[in-house]
């Protein structure tokens, strides 16, 4: 029997925990929980078993002010931290990893700069690389749903399969 794992995701945006609904900030949600790191450890009180962390300020303007954030939530839980959000070029990897994720899902840079993410790929691998993909109407879109890229998702992902990507959220 095969088995579902629910991966709660905690969205970050100036600083703060916010709800986002379908992907998309400005629906105006109300801010929730504040404080990421403390809904980390409410996610962790509840028996999650892994943590997806969304970077909503890193992947609309490329700041990498969240990631003192991320650093503070894979201190405080001791459950498998996965990031994602204005990652563009080795260095930001290099520096989100630092942080202490296990996991990083990439979207922008394995579209926009093939021969980058593959190097990072190769470097990291599969375990601990991901592809994410934004979809509306079978195209991928970036930048927090704001950049349409006009790229079929199943060939892209056929694309990033023959790279050796073995997870795609």
């Amino acid at each position: 029997m095969k088995r579902l794992l629910v991966i709660p995701s905690i969205d970050i945006k100036d600083g703060k925990t916010v709800r986002i609904v379908q992907g998309i900030p400005e629906l105006n949600c109300k801010e929730y929980g504040s404080d990421p790191v403390e809904m980390a450890r409410i996610w962790r009180a509840e028996n999650a078993k892994m943590l997806h962390v969304v970077d909503f300020d890193g992947a609309i303007e490329y700041p990498k002010r969240n990631f003192k954030i991320i650093e503070e939530i894979c201190s405080s839980v001791i459950i498998p931290v996965e990031f994602t959000g204005g990652i563009r070029n080795a260095e930001d990897v290099k520096m989100i990893m630092e942080t202490g994720i296990s996991r990083l899902s990439l979207a922008t840079m394995a579209i926009e700069n093939t021969k980058e993410f593959t190097k990072i790929f190769n470097q990291y691998g599969p375990e601990k690389i991901v592809v994410s993909l934004d979809i509306i109407d079978d195209e991928i879109i970036l930048r927090g749903k704001r950049k349409k890229t006009g790229l079929n998702y199943l060939d892209f992902a056929k694309q990033i399969a023959d790279i050796g990507v073995e997870r795609l959220i």
